[in-house]
């Protein structure tokens, strides 16, 4: 549709009941469907009331800054897409459109819902995101059919309890990027919730009576202000995923151990440590502890024989009721120490371990993904991979002068990504030609002067990195690595032999 008219034709208006036997066929046919997204439409005319039996109204992608009142005649219509359009008010007349089921109003100019909306009765999705929406008319309470609300990023700054408490059927419910600094009391209403997102909003707590929220599988609360969990969260037993990233949290609650997680997201925290009893969550299968102030254990316990730190934490856990140490807070080190062997990620990035995790690993058998940059790691022991022959991925990078003079890396047959990013290393270990499998080897940032020609036996390499060293000149066999190598770094070198490519 050209920017000439921007308009809808007037033809589409038609009352098709007064089509002759003249007329084009379609002209004839009641209109039940009018699909108009992604035009340049700017206005639709009172004229719509002559399409009464319309049921589907897509208007969505356009330039339309007001809708008409006639929307309200419309009482077969049970889907309206105006998302993406620049409108500044729904007529209060949407409330006579009570056959509406699926109302998507959202990326529109909108500071305000009509309370009329109320009215429709039968609204069960209805989508309002990306609006400047700062509060929700209680007359929604009245739809008591809504099963999916999304009205993320707005400027909402509460969710009433009384709305909350009437929407029972709710499966859905995403308030994400707002201004909530609470959650309802009656949040525990929705027994039939599936997901809830109230990611970055300035929530400071969450209420207890979450865990009658029974049926809950999702729930994301990273970017918000909590400092502490409820213990009634270990009772969402469909919970499988928790994100808790970026908030202020000091510790995790023994009872939310009791959670039967995939993914436990607890990133950009203010946690010093962990319950021992975390290393019951066998069903783990992704934990993120970036960003927190973790220690590990004395090195005396880490360093020690295996059976005397598992008998160690085996003490700390509460099935031995006599120890006044059952509830405290323990370490990184303890948690991981009992992850389930089929745990396959391993992230503990930017935290301030000095110590190898020999414990960690050794229960760890099956792990493919590996982080440990960015900690004070004093050294890897020339063993430290024998217990996870199966690693795929092992970033060790911003440990300065952690490595052994050889290290083992032949140890890890299947490892495809190495990343080993400003470690101070003065020549390329000489393991790495032995991973057949690497796709991806990251050297940037260190002190290497020279690059062995036995490179060329790199023959997966897909990626290589070798920026900001000391390197004069490459070896001419690095050309056998075409055309696998997609992608070579060599900024950052004192290049000067470049005849030898």
């Amino acid at each position: 549709m050209g920017d000439a008219t921007a308009d809808v034709p007037n033809e589409v208006y038609k009352n098709f009941d007064e089509a002759g036997e003249g007329d084009k066929w379609w002209e004839a046919v009641d209109l039940q469907k009018l699909i108009l997204a992604h035009n340049n439409i700017e206005k639709l005319k009172e004229d719509l009331r002559n399409l009464p039996l319309l049921t589907v109204l897509n208007v969505s992608h356009n330039k339309l800054s007001e809708l008409p009142a006639a929307i309200g005649e419309l009482h077969m219509l049970k889907s309206l897409d105006v998302s993406f359009n620049s409108i500044m008010k729904i007529p209060d007349e949407i409330g006579s459109a009570t056959a509406l089921v699926k109302f998507d109003c959202s990326s529109n100019q909108l500071k305000e819902l009509p309370s009329s909306l109320g009215r429709c009765l039968n609204l069960s999705d209805f989508k309002a995101s990306n609006n400047c929406i700062t509060s929700l008319p209680e007359d929604l309470a009245d739809c008591s059919k809504m099963s999916k609300l999304d009205v993320e990023g707005n400027k909402l700054t509460v969710l009433s309890n009384n709305l909350i408490a009437s929407w029972t059927m709710l499966t859905e419910l995403i308030a994400s990027k707002n201004l909530l600094n609470g959650m309802p009391e009656t949040i525990g209403s929705l027994s039939r919730l599936i997901r809830l997102d109230l990611h970055q909003n300035r929530i400071l707590s969450i209420p207890s009576s979450i865990s009658g929220c029974c049926s809950l599988a999702e729930f994301y609360m990273g970017n918000n202000a909590l400092s502490a969990l409820p213990a009634e969260l270990g009772k969402l037993s469909k919970l499988g995923t928790l994100d808790l990233h970026s908030n202020q949290l000091k510790e995790y609650c023994v009872e939310a151990c009791q959670l039967r997680l995939s993914v436990l997201d607890l990133s950009n925290n203010s946690l010093s440590g962990l319950p021992p009893e975390i290393g019951k969550m066998t069903t783990l299968r992704k934990l993120l502890l970036t960003g927190n102030p973790l220690r590990t254990l004395r090195s005396s316990l880490v360093n020690g024989p295996t059976p005397a730190l598992l008998k160690y934490l085996r003490s700390r856990l509460p099935e031995n009721e006599d120890s006044e140490a059952s509830t405290t807070k323990e370490d990184l080190i303890t948690m991981a120490t009992r992850l389930s062997v089929t745990s396959k990620t391993l992230i503990l990035s930017r935290n301030k371990i000095k110590d190898w995790p020999d414990a960690i690993l050794t229960s760890l058998s099956s792990l493919s993904c590996l982080k440990l940059d960015n900690n004070p790691l004093r050294q890897v022991p020339s063993d430290g991979f024998k217990d996870i022959p199966m690693l795929q991925i092992l970033d060790l990078s911003y440990n300065i002068a952690s490595l052994p003079e050889n290290p083992p890396f032949s140890s890890l047959p299947h490892l495809q990504e190495l990343y080993l990013r400003r470690m101070q290393l003065r020549e390329a270990p000489t393991d790495i030609l032995r991973l057949q499998q690497l796709r991806i080897l990251d050297l940037s940032q260190n002190s290497l002067q020279s690059i062995p020609e036995g490179f060329k036996n790199l023959t997966s390499l897909t990626e290589l990195d070798l920026s900001d060293n000391n390197i004069s000149a490459l070896p001419p066999e690095l050309g056998l690595l075409e055309p696998s190598l997609q992608a070579l770094r060599l900024d950052g070198n004192p290049l000067r032999r470049y005849g030898a490519l």
